[in-house]
This record gives structure tokens, C-alpha cells and sequence, in this order.
């Protein structure tokens, strides 16, 4: 598969993603005109459901039961067989589930997995050619625990562990640990919906193959989700892509800092579906995590 057709993928989805929502606009127009002025009401109760018809999917304090689709278009820095630098494009569709449980009073759990299947094209000795590879993706899983303190401020912590099971050539072949502590406060005086929220994530590796790099690398997340009319909504900083890397250096790399420009812009078409498309750019890539990168979220809560 070359670029053409890389492209011209990224073009169908992303006009795809388009015509959902502009198609849906209809549907959710009309639920909202069923709504009594009652349930349009405010409150501690209504603000609670507008909260969760508004989340993304990406606050990590506010645990949702949902399913995600994911599909993320990425090119980084690789080399060839000489070890001349040349752009490896990786295509990674995944699945992601969130269960979340109540506990006592304010307090949650929520379990995460996420599977991924991967496609990418690079160059080694046991795969000269460049032609593009495909297989499973390293899977996770993740849990953490959540306090909705008040209606404005919730707080969380967790751990994820990551499992080295792609294939070669295309994953870490590494055993990963990454503990999780965030806090989010909502933002209701920018408008209904509107939250900023900080995550710190340190992602390290503690086994696995050992001719593979070592990971060790500290993730910020400062992520800003502006509430817009009509269900629409744009987010600064949707992934946790500010890295400062303390492992082995990586292909390109000139030092530590990894800062991107990064946003998305999405719809919740009804109260249990919502879509959003992501683009990452450098700023700063002295630790090279991507060139360009494009993600497409389609979440189903239940």
C-alpha cells in the first residue's frame, strides 16, 4: 500500500466523519425539542446529565461505560539499512472498552483495555523491503480509582500496564508500567461542558526483550475541552503528547523535549455518541514522538 493510498484513506474517513455529523444534525435537533422545559431546568441534577452528555471520552476523572473506536494515522522518524533518516507512517485502528463501577459515596472504579491492530512500513534487515507490516499491537490495561468531589472538582489516579504482544518490527516487544494521578475542574462560567484538567503519566518499561530500547519517558496532559453550541465542542491538548524522554534516545533524537501543537475539534450527535477528529504537529521535537499524527474517535457509551 503507498502513500497515494494512505492519503486518499485519511481523505474518506475524514470526509466521512464530516458527513456523520452534518447528516445526525437533524436527530439531535429534534431530541432536544422533545425535552420539557422541566428536564431543560437547572440544578445540581441537570448539570450532572449535561456533564455527562458532554464528555468526550477523553476526561480521565469522569469515568464513562463505553466503547471507543480509534484510528490513528502517524508519521515518525525511522532509518533505512544505511541508517539515512527516512519517514515511517504508522496506521493503528483501535478498540478501547471503559467499565466503571460505583463504590461508596463519591468514589469510582473504572477498568480500561485497549487493543490495538497496527500497520507500518519500516526498514530492518529481516525486512528490507519497506512494504508495510501488519499484526496486533501491544494491549493494555488499566485501572484507577476516582473521587467526584463536588460538582466542579474530581481527582483520580491509576495504573496501566502494557503488554509486549505485536508482532516484531512493528511494537516495543517491552513490558511497560505507567502510573496515572489527574484533577479536573470544570469550567462552567466559559460554558456548559467546558472543563481544564491536568494528567501527569510516567511511562517505563521493566522487561521483555532486551535488544529492544528501554522506556522511560515522563507524559503531561494539560488538556483544555471547550464546550460549544449545538453539541460541538474543540479540545487543546486531547492526548497526553508533551514528552520528556529519560530512556534510550530514539531515531532523530537531539534531546529530550517532545511539545506538539494539539488539538481536536468533535459532536456528540446524541447523548450516546460522539466523534472528534485530532491533529498533532511539532513544536518542539528534539524527542521526535511524531511528525504528523491524525486521530479519529468514534465512542458508544452504554
Amino acid at each position: 500500500m503507498d502513500r497515494f493510498d494512505q492519503t486518499k484513506r485519511l481523505a474518506v474517513l475524514v470526509v466521512s466523519a464530516l458527513a456523520l455529523g452534518i447528516f445526525a444534525s437533524n436527530e439531535v435537533k429534534a431530541q432536544q425539542a422533545n425535552v420539557s422545559p422541566t428536564q431543560q431546568g437547572g440544578g445540581a441534577s441537570a448539570g450532572a446529565e449535561s456533564g455527562d452528555k458532554d464528555n468526550t471520552g477523553q476526561d480521565f476523572t469522569n469515568p464513562q461505560n463505553l466503547f471507543q473506536l480509534r484510528y490513528q494515522y502517524k508519521t515518525a522518524p525511522g532509518t533505512d539499512l544505511q541508517g539515512n533518516i527516512r519517514t515511517v507512517t504508522t496506521d493503528t485502528l483501535t478498540l478501547r472498552t471503559d467499565l466503571a463501577f460505583d463504590l461508596a459515596s463519591s468514589w469510582k472504579v473504572v477498568f480500561r483495555t485497549d487493543l490495538p491492530f497496527v500497520a507500518k512500513d519500516p526498514i530492518s534487515s529481516g525486512h528490507p523491503s519497506g512494504d508495510y507490516l501488519y499484526g496486533l499491537g501491544d494491549a493494555d490495561f488499566q485501572a484507577a480509582l476516582i473521587e467526584q468531589i463536588n460538582q466542579q472538582w474530581a481527582v483520580g489516579g491509576g495504573l496501566r500496564i502494557i503488554a509486549p504482544t505485536g508482532a516484531d518490527n512493528i511494537t516495543s516487544g517491552k513490558w511497560q508500567m505507567m502510573p496515572i494521578i489527574g484533577a479536573r475542574t470544570m469550567l462552567p462560567e466559559l460554558s456548559v461542558g467546558s472543563y481544564f484538567e491536568g494528567v501527569v503519566r510516567y511511562d517505563f518499561s521493566f522487561a521483555g526483550d532486551p535488544t529492544k530500547k528501554n522506556i522511560s519517558n515522563l507524559q503531561l496532559w494539560p488538556m483544555l475541552n471547550i464546550g460549544l453550541p449545538d453539541q460541538w465542542f474543540v479540545t487543546l491538548y486531547p492526548s497526553a503528547d508533551i514528552r520528556v524522554n529519560y530512556g534510550d534516545p530514539v531515531t532523530g533524537q537531539t534531546g529530550r523535549l517532545f511539545l506538539p501543537f494539539d488539538f481536536s475539534v468533535g459532536r456528540s450527535l446524541t447523548k450516546n455518541f460522539t466523534i472528534s477528529l485530532e491533529f498533532g504537529v511539532p513544536i518542539i521535537k528534539d524527542y521526535p514522538v511524531y511528525d504528523f499524527k491524525t486521530t479519529t474517535r468514534i465512542n458508544m457509551k452504554f
